[in-house]
């Protein structure tokens, strides 16, 4: 590990959680529902290729991304399943699309009109249906039923699969998502057949919504073991084995006197004679100036940073003595203590979607399965 990159500051993915995360899943859903994993964000901050092949070994049926560009790169790590775009695509980029077999989202007829021009091989559709979410979507039964009949008149257009996205399903309040399944029910109900895709659910719904699930849903957040919502994590059906580890090393320990400060803006002050230790990551890597008094773990122990956050490191108050190299936990496990994104994502003030996706590239991945090191990813070698 140590000849594959220079740093002493590493994410640690376990794919062994990715794979029982994606089985408990399968386990939890009827046989004839598939999982699509959703890969998009870097597999929100956890590695595109890795995580996508370790969901698929696992069962996953395919994969789910935001934008092309993200497709292509997964079929260019020999990924063969099917892949969905669940975003924006230019209707120029449909040819590129269809010789990749990437499955594209449509949601206006004008694009229909536009992407015929640009391909000439059978191009894989899902018509996205905005039943409350305010964003992309057809929004009634006569939209959906005029875009599917364009689609079924083209020669090289397939109407794959139909869905929508659910604004409040992390809520235990179930009305709202009540509504939009009604919506989407309706809207579906319309049409003279069904596609072969008919998905609602994310991870929230999948996770408590039988009466959503159709025959597909869509799985982001949870397959990184994490829970989509503070409200819903005393409901979940089976518990989440959460991916990654964020990893430091303390790089130097000085003791300081009483009344010394402590990084830019000196707005630490030591109180009496203090330990204080340098880790080297900072908001350069994802590690921002708000998680300024954030705890990290080291030898199994809290301590606070101290001082503002630098671009690429920060400053902790040590318990006393430590030596140098001692390992620092930020995000994990370290023996009977744990921080877990949630913990992170309190501080600040945001969820933990945020705070695995705001993990920079430059910050290498150590994928482990068994315990053991499999691969390393360091976009900078």
């Amino acid at each position: 590990m140590d000849t594959l990159f220079f740093r002493d500051t590493w994410a640690e993915i376990n794919l062994d959680h990715v794979s029982e995360n994606v089985m408990n899943f399968k386990t939890h859903i009827p046989d004839n529902v598939k999982m699509l994993a959703v890969v998009k964000a870097n597999a929100y901050g956890h590695g595109y290729e890795q995580v996508a092949k370790a969901a698929l070994d696992a069962g996953a049926h395919g994969l789910a991304v935001a934008f092309l560009d993200e497709a292509l790169l997964l079929r260019k790590a020999g990924i063969h399943t099917p892949i969905l775009v669940l975003g924006a695509s230019r209707p120029e980029d449909a040819g590129t699309a269809a010789e990749h077999r990437v499955s594209l989202t449509v949601y206006t007829r004008e694009w229909l009109e536009e992407a015929s021009l640009h391909t000439r091989k059978r191009l894989n559709l899902h018509v996205k249906c905005d039943t409350g979410m305010g964003r992309i979507g057809v929004k009634d039964s006569q939209e959906l039923l005029e875009i599917t009949e364009v689609i079924n008149a083209h020669e090289h257009f397939h109407f794959e699969g139909v869905f929508t996205h659910f604004a409040t399903a992390d809520e235990l309040d179930e009305t709202y998502a009540d509504t939009q399944l009604e919506t989407f029910r309706s809207m579906i109900g319309q049409l003279p057949h069904l596609p072969e895709y008919v998905h609602s659910s994310n991870s929230a719904a999948t996770l408590r919504r039988k009466d959503a699930l159709f025959n597909t849903v869509r799985v982001g957040i949870s397959l990184y073991g994490l829970t989509p919502s503070r409200e819903m994590q005393p409901h979940l059906p089976f518990e989440l084995k959460e991916v990654l580890s964020l990893k430091t090393k303390l790089i130097h320990v000085k003791e300081m006197d009483e009344g010394e400060k402590v990084s830019y803006g000196a707005t630490y002050e030591t109180g009496n004679k203090e330990w204080i230790g340098t880790l080297p990551i900072g908001y350069a890597d994802g590690w921002i100036r708000k998680l300024q008094g954030q705890e990290v773990l080291i030898g199994g122990r809290r301590a606070p940073i101290v001082g503002r956050i630098c671009m690429d490191q920060c400053m902790v108050r040590l318990p006393g003595p430590v030596k140098t190299g001692e390992p620092v936990t930020l995000i994990g496990r370290q023996g009977d203590e744990h921080i877990p994104a949630d913990e992170l994502a309190d501080k600040l003030d945001t969820i933990n979607y945020e705070v695995t996706c705001m993990i920079a590239a430059r910050v290498p991945r150590v994928y482990t399965r068994g315990g053991a090191v499999v691969e390393v990813s360091n976009h900078l070698l």
